[in-house]
């Protein structure tokens, strides 16, 4: 059996990897879907934005519930203390998302001008939201979340959701949202021709700067304007999933600790800027698959940033710190742990092996021509 703080490692690595995965394969998706009523002039337009990632949309939403779940049965206490926190945001990001299958199913059941328009500002509203609002909660992570556990470790939220919308949440909130709209249009000009292509180019450079301005100015606010925590006594890595018995220090500029004990974690906060930057490069240059990868990697660093500067910390809290869960406290039995990663172990590359020959089968481009020889089986 493997060693319990390993596993706990482990799937502190696998559930980064599986939010990764849903803001670079999803991603895409809301991108394009958040651009669909400004990018497209005509239904010709929009029809080619929307069959460029229909075939995939719903394949890559399962990323976000599997992280759901995975969260659930790997850090129970997060779950419980996350979904009493978050209720209303994670009720609205639901609500949001329902919109997403009915819009891509019906938008196409009517010609009628009117009902294809509001059917395209639902499906702007089901992929626009949900990044803000994963965007706001980092930013309240980051912040501590006003929560505690009472001496039966029952998680009490003493906080609102209005309180979540605070100016450093709104500013990650605005840069979840501008990274996946950088990326959907990257994607778009892979996938589309003539003036969409170039309208794309145009939205994936502003987009791109934007994030990396705004990331940085992030950054530089978490370490001036907020207090981190570090774990001073009593946390054990191999210990009882109990976080009352741990001691928490906190003082400003506590959440880059990391970085100056480990110097070369600087990196992952600048991929975060080189990405977004070498994207704006490759795309200027129409070299789109280039411009992909590099803002999956811009993804991927600005996700790992936090994840890697809270370290241990999962769920920082505001209102008591030694209530704050981290990796080594909040996690499920050592079995549980393990026959997860053995089912993961299995269907993971399956799943990966699968999404890959989707992407190769359903590719080439998008365009006027195509829509109107395949109108009978496009959306």
């Amino acid at each position: 059996m493997i060693d319990y703080e390993i596993l706990r490692a482990i799937w502190w690595l696998f559930i980064g990897v599986l939010l990764v995965g849903f803001a670079v394969m999803d991603g895409q998706d809301m991108g394009v879907g958040t651009l669909l009523p400004f990018l497209g002039k005509n239904d010709i337009e929009r029809r080619c934005m929307i069959n460029s990632v229909a075939p995939h949309w719903d394949g890559n939403q399962v990323w976000l519930l599997t992280g759901g779940g995975a969260i659930f049965a790997a850090w129970p206490l997060v779950y419980g203390a996350a979904f009493s926190g978050f209720y209303w945001a994670m009720l609205i990001i639901l609500f949001a998302l329902i919109f997403r299958p009915v819009a891509f199913d019906y938008r196409g059941k009517m010609q009628a001008t009117r009902w294809r328009n509001t059917w395209d500002w639902l499906l702007f509203v089901g992929s626009a939201v949900p990044p803000i609002i994963c965007g706001v909660a980092f930013g309240n992570l980051l912040q501590g979340v006003p929560f505690h556990f009472d001496e039966s470790l029952r998680p009490i939220y003493t906080g609102s959701f209005f309180g979540l919308l605070n100016p450093f949440g709104l500013l990650c909130g605005v840069v979840s949202l501008l990274m996946v709209v950088f990326h959907g249009a990257n994607y778009l000009v892979l996938r589309t021709e003539s003036d969409l292509q170039r309208r794309a180019v145009t939205i994936a450079t502003l987009a791109g700067l934007a994030t990396a301005v705004l990331f940085v100015l992030g950054g530089v606010w978490a370490y001036f304007g907020l207090d981190g925590l570090v774990v001073s006594a009593g946390l054990d890595p191999a210990g009882p999933s109990n976080p009352l018995l741990k001691t928490v220090d906190v003082y400003a500029g506590a959440w880059f600790t990391n970085f100056y004990k480990l110097p070369v974690l600087w990196l992952v906060p600048a991929l975060g800027v080189i990405g977004a930057l070498a994207g704006v490069f490759f795309i200027k240059q129409l070299k789109a698959g280039l411009a992909i990868i590099s803002s999956s990697v811009m993804l991927l660093a600005v996700i790992l940033t936090p994840l890697v500067a809270m370290f241990p910390f999962i769920m920082p809290s505001s209102t008591d710190a030694r209530s704050s869960l981290t990796i080594w406290d909040c996690t499920s039995s050592q079995l549980t742990l393990q026959v997860m990663l053995v089912v993961t172990l299995i269907f993971l590359p399956i799943v990966l092996t699968y999404t890959g020959w989707a992407y190769k089968v359903m590719s080439g481009k998008l365009n006027a021509e195509h829509i109107r020889k395949n109108d009978h089986m496009l959306y």
